[in-house]
């Protein structure tokens, strides 16, 4: 519908519902929401990129997760077999298990402190399981008799005095898993 009227010696035309003067809309702007709007390509990459960056600079950040996470199975894991070696080495201060003389009271391997021991006519265990080492992902651990020196890799295989990770990795402090 197009209606041509003269108004101040000025030419209107009517479109639809609006009027408009030589080519430009008398009436005020409004959104114009319809539903053909969307996003533009540049919005659309810059909204895509923005999420690409957030996703890269979270991946480290779940990778040290992970990593932090098994350090902490692994200082766990330690601690936990060096406090059974300990509790062991008390019983036998005690006089309650019988021991080798050159064993100095130490457990002779890490399945006896599983198998148990008898303490004044009851069994007693000092492990449920030999944890699964977290780094290697295998139940062998390293172990050190009283005998050997202090940095030793190999056990003499007298007794078991301390134990320790077979990973020669590195954690994130810096220190190598074996020194633990």
């Amino acid at each position: 519908m197009r209606c041509l009227v003269k108004v101040r010696d000025a030419r209107f035309e009517v479109q639809g519902s609006r009027r408009w003067l030589r080519g430009r809309c008398l009436e005020p702007r409004t959104l114009n929401l319809e539903p053909e709007a969307g996003l533009t390509l540049i919005e659309l990459i810059i909204c895509v990129t923005i999420i690409s960056i957030l996703a890269c600079a979270a991946l480290p950040v779940a990778r040290f997760q992970v990593k932090r996470q098994r350090e902490r199975e692994l200082r766990r894991d330690l601690w936990e077999m060096r406090d059974a070696i300990d509790r062991y080495k008390d019983a036998a201060d005690r006089g309650g298990i019988q021991i080798k003389l050159d064993s100095q009271g130490y457990p002779p391997d890490l399945q006896t402190m599983v198998d148990g021991v008898d303490v004044q006519d009851k069994k007693v265990r000092f492990l449920r399981e030999i944890p699964v080492d977290p780094m290697t992902k295998t139940a062998d651990w390293g172990v050190r008799s009283n005998q050997d020196d202090a940095d030793s890799t190999s056990g003499g295989g007298q007794n078991v005095f301390d134990v320790y990770t077979k990973s020669n990795g590195t954690a994130l402090d810096g220190t190598k898993y074996n020194t633990w």
